[in-house]
Formats: structure tokens, sequence, C-alpha cells
């Protein structure tokens, strides 16, 4: 890509058309900023085909507040599937008229001489004054090499790729990791009476309903959503940490993996080794459990002192109690023994930044950024899971976020508009 070629030029290019970037794009035309926003696949497709069928939020739909288009259903605490979510995610690009150009992927960004920004798209160059990346930070599907020493015979597959129980062979699963989606899937799968294994994590869980209400509903008068990274009690460590699992399936629920093993599931510690097919586990199942059980009561106990603080009327309610104890945890597990025809591997993504050729990351390829403004002027971030708050990965809190960058994007441009020297004294 020549920096000297006679290309397209915009104010802002985002990239990504998803959520963050489509609510990037409304804050950017009520300023009447030029833009583009480049998407690789179609609106919604990582709802579309990186989900499960049974899929469904699991926060409430009142949470749908995207910038100018709250939930435009009949149900706000109710948790809508698969399906509608893409048609919501689909309508606002409607709605907002985003400029979206789909079926085009960014293959490389970097920065000329001029101070502006080279995009390289499949449709051929571009250039702009400022770029937004809006591709969150679940790009590769990620299975640990172990992996590579399953029996050949036992059908492998990630969490992205998993549909439903008819998908895999007849017999028993076994599933890797219970964040969200592993804990889901391995409901999925129980409830379709096929026998699981789960190999069982360090996420957290959380009430479905307390005390009356949900829990997110709870969290959100707690303003548990609006912490910002730098008053959380983790710091930056937070934006490493699991969510917490429960589901919105049949009207929401809690997610008891100690009652999924009363009812016949088998559970482990975390997969440590695979020697010759035989899979070896670590002891840490019941603390693991434990954890996640202490996650659990500790939102209810905040919630308890809030109703007790704010003289709210509201049920009693009972903090959870283990309804079944794993004793001494298996260490082994021989798949073909034990029935097992599949594998699905919950265990996340990797991200791949490897296209945006600028200095703004850390050494772990995270990039550096404060609510999303880089420390080189025209770049920022968007979308990534606590960029500045619990809710900045989620629908209810991605706008706020673009708002913010929105006024940053307008003074950099302004800035920029003044000339290059201009723009050097500012930077300084």
């Amino acid at each position: 890509m020549s920096a000297s070629s006679i290309v397209p030029h915009h104010s802002v290019v985002i990239v990504g058309g998803g959520q963050a970037g489509l609510s990037m794009s409304y804050f950017l035309k009520g300023q009447g900023i030029d833009h583009v926003i480049f998407e690789k696949n179609r609106i919604g497709h990582a709802w579309r085909t990186q989900r499960w069928d049974s899929f469904c939020l699991v926060t409430p739909n009142w949470q749908c507040k995207l910038p100018g288009y709250p939930y435009p259903g009949n149900d706000p605490h109710g948790f809508m599937v698969k399906d509608e979510i893409v048609r919501y995610v689909e309508r606002y690009a409607e709605i907002i008229g985003a400029p979206v150009r789909e079926g085009v992927a960014v293959t490389r960004v970097l920065r000329t001489p001029s101070g502006r920004f080279a995009v390289a798209t499949s449709e051929g160059d571009v250039t702009a004054d400022a770029v937004v990346l809006a591709v969150s930070g679940y790009h590769v599907p990620q299975v640990p090499r172990i992996a590579e020493r399953i029996a050949p015979a036992i059908h492998q597959i990630h969490s992205s790729a998993y549909r439903n129980p008819d998908q895999l062979p007849e017999g028993a699963v076994l599933v890797v990791g219970t964040g969200q989606s592993g804990c889901q899937i391995a409901e999925d799968l129980h409830l379709a009476g096929r026998g699981v294994h789960l190999v069982v994590g360090s996420a957290p869980r959380c009430p479905r309903v307390y005390r009356g209400r949900d829990a997110v509903d709870w969290l959100s008068d707690l303003g548990q959503y609006d912490l910002p990274v730098e008053k959380h009690p983790a710091g930056d460590a937070v934006r490493r940490k699991a969510n917490h699992y429960l589901t919105g399936r049949d009207g929401g629920r809690d997610i008891d993996l100690r009652r999924f093993a009363q009812e016949g599931m088998a559970l482990y510690g975390r997969l440590l080794d695979v020697e010759k097919g035989v899979l070896h586990f670590g002891d840490d199942l019941s603390r693991n459990l434990d954890a996640a059980d202490g996650v659990y009561n500790g939102i209810c106990g905040l919630i308890d002192r809030h109703i007790a603080e704010q003289r709210i009327a509201a049920p009693a309610g009972e903090h959870y109690r283990p309804v079944w104890e794993p004793g001494v945890p298996p260490s082994k597990l021989d798949p073909i023994a034990e029935g097992i025809t599949a594998i699905v591997w919950s265990t996340g993504f990797r991200p791949d930044w490897s296209w945006v050729e600028l200095p703004i990351f850390n050494g772990a390829g995270y990039p550096l950024h404060q609510r999303g403004v880089t420390a080189m002027p025209g770049m920022y971030v968007l979308g990534l899971p606590w960029l500045h708050t619990w809710g900045s990965g989620r629908f209810v809190g991605v706008g706020r976020d673009a708002g913010f960058l929105a006024e940053r994007i307008a003074s950099h441009l302004a800035v920029a508009a003044q000339g290059p020297a201009h723009a050097l004294q500012a930077a300084c």
C-alpha cells in the first residue's frame, strides 16, 4: 500500500459492523462527521454464526439500550433468542442509516508519514484521519494443543461451532470449560438426555432471581454496570476474568453444576494432560465449585445490604447451600471406555491484531488505552470487555463509550484540520 497513491478518504474509518461499530456510527452521524464502516461479514455475524440454536441473552431485554434504539419489544424482562438478537442489530443499522460496507475485510492498518491512517481492504485502499477498531477481542477460537493427543475416533469442535445435540455423534459428550458458553452447552446436552462429562474451571456464577427480582436488575440499581475499571478492586485484571454463568433459557434460571451432578452429569477438575488417550485432571473441583458459589452468595449479600440500607420492601431470600459434594474427584478419564464420542472445547478465543501495524499494544498483544483512547492520536478501540465499565462489552454500555469517543474524535479532527504542525503541538 503506497502512501502516495490517490485513494478514497474518509474522516473516520470504523472497523467492525457489530453493536459497537454501529453505536459509533450513530454518534458520528449526529455530529455530521463523515465515516464508513467496514464489516468483513454480515451485520450480526457473530450472533448468527457463532451461537447454538437455543442460545439466548443472559441479561434481560431491557438492557438492550443501543443509542437511539432501546429494546422495542413487549417483554423487557425476558431474554431474546438468537434470531431476535440478529434482527435487533440489523434493524438498528437500518434505523440509523449506518454507512456499512458488508463483505469488506480490513487487512491492514498503518500510519502514513502525513499523519493520516492508511487502511487496506478487500476492495481496495482508503485513508482516514481517525480509525475506530470496533471488533471486540474474540477473534480466533482457541483450542489447546492438548487436543492433538485425543484419540482420532473422538469428534472435536470448538464451542463457537456447536449448534445442537443432534450435530454430534451418538454417545456421551465431554465439555471442557465452564464459562457462560460451556455451562449453557452442557445444560443443552443434558436436557437432551445426552451423557455429559464437564471439566469445571474457575468461572464464577450469579443468581438469576433473588428476593423477587432478577439479579441484573438489582446489580444495575447498585451501579455495578457503571463501575469504571480504575475503581474496581481488581483493577485492570478484571478484564481477564470470566463472566458469571447463568442462563436466560425458558424465562431464565440459575445454572447449578452441583444439581447437574445429582442428575448424573460427571464433573471433573481442570484438565491437566492427556497421556495415551487418557485425560488427567487436577484436584481443584471442590475449590472451583466452592469459589463459584462464594461469588453467588457474595452477590446475594450485596443485594441484602442494599435492600436493608434503602429500606426496600422485598421478599426474603436464601443464600445458596450446596446440594451435592464431589468427595474425592476422579483424577483420570478414559473417554473411549466411558463411551465419549465428542468433545466441545469451550475454551474461549484469542485476539488477533496482527493486521494493525501500529505501536498501540502491550506485551500480551492487548490494545493499551484509556477508555478507548490509545496513545496514538486518531486511533481508538471500542466494544472490548471492561473498556471502561462492566457494561462496556454489552448492549447496555457500549453506547455510552461510543458517545465518549465521538467527542474525542471530533476534537482530534478539529486539530487535524489545522495542519500537521498544530496537531504535533497538541499531541505534545
